[in-house]
């Protein structure tokens, strides 16, 4: 049984997870003792901040996207992508294996934290957002997210002249990208801060900085429906940027889910399935390989 008191080890469950519905050798999650550090320069008050995020665009003709959604491979994307913030986007995390028992993502607020973000900067805490959000996608190769995602997200952040990168992932998978990700933008002078659920897999990664929310995937930037509690893990984040005096910095959000710890236990834990319900599960997850490479190609 999972300790309340501690977060999930998503490698280990997850290695657990897919050798229990018959799969080979268990997936290697990328690994460093070290990270690249960039110090910030200037007041957090005159910076500008932009949000990488590993939600999906809502596409009106790819099914059910929606608050409870199954897995949805259709719309899983494989390119960077960038958006304005002058206007708060359609994001969707149907495509990815959050929590889909504890929570129903039907807040685009606890994985997308535009609105906090311009809310800081009407407060005067930065100096303003970014004009655009970067989508970065939640790719299992490790090589084409160094070589190819991380390398386009920095022209993209480069272009927008950003001084903070704010990374927000959903799923593990997820988690191991914008470590990557903010590996590079460190390297290349870009100061970083990653609001995660997932604490063994961006701690196996190193990065610089790291707000960790023991919630379930799905909910990196705060509770949803819970403003305040966004807006302050938000401003926590933020605040790792001036704190941090060296890499491989995290902390733990004082906000607790709630007193039900169940969800620790719940999630991709093959122990409480039946052999009927793994059967199950393994050809959807086949079937969704299957959509997903079709779709690549």
């Amino acid at each position: 049984m999972q300790d309340a008191n501690l977060p999930i080890e998503y490698i280990k469950r997850t290695r657990h997870y897919y050798r229990t519905l018959g799969y080979g050798a268990p997936y290697q999650w990328a690994h460093n003792t070290d990270a690249p550090f960039t110090a910030l320069t200037k007041p957090l008050s005159q910076c500008t901040v932009g949000i990488v995020t590993t939600a999906a665009p809502y596409q009106i003709d790819k099914g059910d996207q929606g608050p409870g959604a199954d897995y949805n491979s259709t719309v899983k994307f494989f390119d960077v992508y960038s958006a304005s913030t002058d206007v708060e986007p359609d994001l969707r995390i149907s495509h990815i294996a959050i929590d889909r028992d504890h929570t129903k993502a039907d807040d685009i607020n606890a994985y997308f934290p535009l609105n906090a973000l311009k809310r800081a900067a009407d407060n005067g805490v930065v100096e303003k957002v970014a004009p655009h959000f970067f989508g970065l996608p939640t790719n299992r190769s490790q090589r084409t997210t160094i070589d190819t995602d991380c390398q386009k997200l920095l022209s993209l952040c480069k272009q927008d002249q950003l001084d903070i990168a704010v990374l927000v992932p959903n799923c593990p998978v997820c988690h191991q990208s914008v470590s990557l990700a903010a590996r590079t933008l460190e390297t290349n002078g870009i100061v970083t801060v990653i609001m995660g659920c997932a604490k063994d897999i961006v701690e196996h990664v190193c990065v610089p900085r790291f707000l960790f929310n023991d919630f379930p995937l799905g909910n990196s930037a705060g509770k949803p429906h819970d403003k305040e509690c966004q807006y302050q893990t938000l401003l926590m984040a933020l605040n790792l940027t001036v704190t941090a005096i060296q890499t491989n910095t995290t902390m733990q959000s004082p906000y607790e889910w709630s007193s039900n710890h169940a969800w620790k236990d719940d999630y991709s834990n093959p122990d409480r399935l039946t052999a009927e319900e793994i059967a199950i599960r393994r050809k959807a997850f086949d079937a969704a390989k299957s959509i997903a490479k079709k779709l690549k190609q």
